[in-house]
């Protein structure tokens, strides 16, 4: 996924912007004295959303290319102009931090770590591509992904596109998490654990399609 997720970098048609993803990508931060979780390795969460190994590289994934189809509906429904380079570059960018927040507890499990208590990726990264020297707009995107809960609100269209993307997949993703794991524990697992989110949706289409029958062939192991 992170080969793919290099590809979707490739497709910045400014050089320079291209080349500083590229290199984050390739080159992330090394002079925390901290420990760091793998990219491909680190979730997205530790509960609410791609609370899984590899869960930060799908969700980037996702969050980049809900934005593209976003830049497309403002550019053709809305007549408006997307600059697709500063979009592409936020939502690839947005959540790399993670690696710092988040430490295994087993299990395939994880939880925030001591570091990752105190001081949250957003700033981390704010602060990061300042060191860095990235454009303010670009810090900007990253600064207010959170939407209305971000230390700053989106103020361009660019960092709206972004934070749109960001809660619309971590709400997909943790509502399918949430709903398998309810319908795993009902099913008789006291304790379901989901490694990815093929595996929750796995739950939730047995249940449509074959009843609770089929969510009990998952729990007896079928």
């Amino acid at each position: 996924m992170i080969v793919e997720l290099t590809r979707m970098a490739d497709l910045i048609k400014d050089e320079k912007l291209r080349g500083q993803v590229n290199e984050f990508l390739v080159n992330p931060p090394t002079d925390l004295d901290q420990p760091a979780l793998p990219l491909e390795v680190c979730p997205a969460g530790a509960f609410h959303h791609h609370s899984y190994p590899g869960g930060l590289l799908q969700h980037t994934m996702c969050v980049t290319k809900i934005c593209l189809g976003l830049c497309d509906i403002v550019e053709e429904l809305y007549g408006g102009e997307v600059d697709r380079d500063l979009v592409l570059a936020g939502a690839i960018l947005h959540d790399v931090m993670k690696v710092y927040c988040y430490e295994e507890n087993g299990r395939n499990r994880f939880r925030t770590s001591d570091f990752g208590s105190m001081a949250d990726h957003l700033t981390l990264m704010v602060a990061e591509l300042y060191k860095r020297g990235y454009s303010e707009e670009l810090i900007h995107v990253v600064a207010s992904h959170h939407g209305d809960v971000s230390p700053t609100k989106p103020k361009t269209l660019e960092a709206l596109i972004v934070s749109v993307a960001d809660q619309a997949d971590s709400d997909l993703n943790g509502k399918l998490l949430r709903a398998a794991e309810y319908l795993l524990r009902r099913s008789g697992d006291p304790r379901p654990q989901l490694n990815s989110s093929k595996e929750a949706l796995r739950v939730v289409q047995a249940k449509s399609r074959d009843g609770w029958e089929g969510v009990q062939r998952i729990v007896d192991g079928g």
